[in-house]
């Protein structure tokens, strides 16, 4: 009867050290994130960052106003995904695009958005304004012009120039701002 150890055969453990695990995976996809937010060690472009709030200097396309925090504090010409439909467009801001208006802030087209919203996750509350629910469906959209499909769960902060031109079209006396899945 043959022993467990005769059936293995003897492995020479000298290209152990070879070994590169993750060798093949894909690099991170970082683009999506502020370029002064990953500094390459100069510390003035961590104070830019962390200034974001007080100022708009960190605006490239001229339409971007002061967020309620840092995070939402990013230009429509730092997101690589929506700089490169600024470019295709020739506009200076993504929010010139007539894709951006037809499909963001026509009411028409979300009140059918609405219906298919309505659908998918159930009646809305009686008491919940049409601003609010639009600009939720207006949101929505915007993500899927730019990034397609999500998932459920993942999120991506909007530039401040799409998120005050869209408060602008449907206005509240209170935004609850960006915020991650629970």
């Amino acid at each position: 009867m043959e022993t467990l150890e005769d059936e293995i055969p003897n492995v020479d453990l000298s290209d152990a050290e070879n070994i590169r695990p993750y060798q093949f995976e894909p690099l991170a996809n970082t683009s999506e994130t502020p370029r002064s937010a990953t500094p390459d060690n100069d510390s003035s472009d961590v104070e830019d960052f962390q200034d974001r709030q007080v100022n708009t200097n960190w605006c490239e396309c001229g339409i971007c106003i002061s967020m309620a925090t840092q995070q939402e504090c990013i230009c429509c010409q730092e997101i690589a995904a929506i700089s490169t439909e600024v470019e295709a467009g020739g506009h200076q801001c993504i929010t010139e695009s007539p894709i951006f208006t037809d499909n963001c802030l026509n009411r028409h087209v979300l009140q059918v958005s609405m219906y298919e919203y309505l659908q998918n996750v159930g009646p809305i509350d009686d008491n919940q304004p049409s601003h609010q629910v639009y600009r939720h469906l207006a949101y929505r959209r915007f993500v899927r012009w730019i990034w397609h499909f999500l998932g459920k769960t993942n999120r991506k902060i909007l530039p401040a120039c799409v998120v005050s031109k869209i408060r602008e079209a449907f206005p509240s006396e209170q935004y609850c701002g960006f915020r991650y899945a629970r």
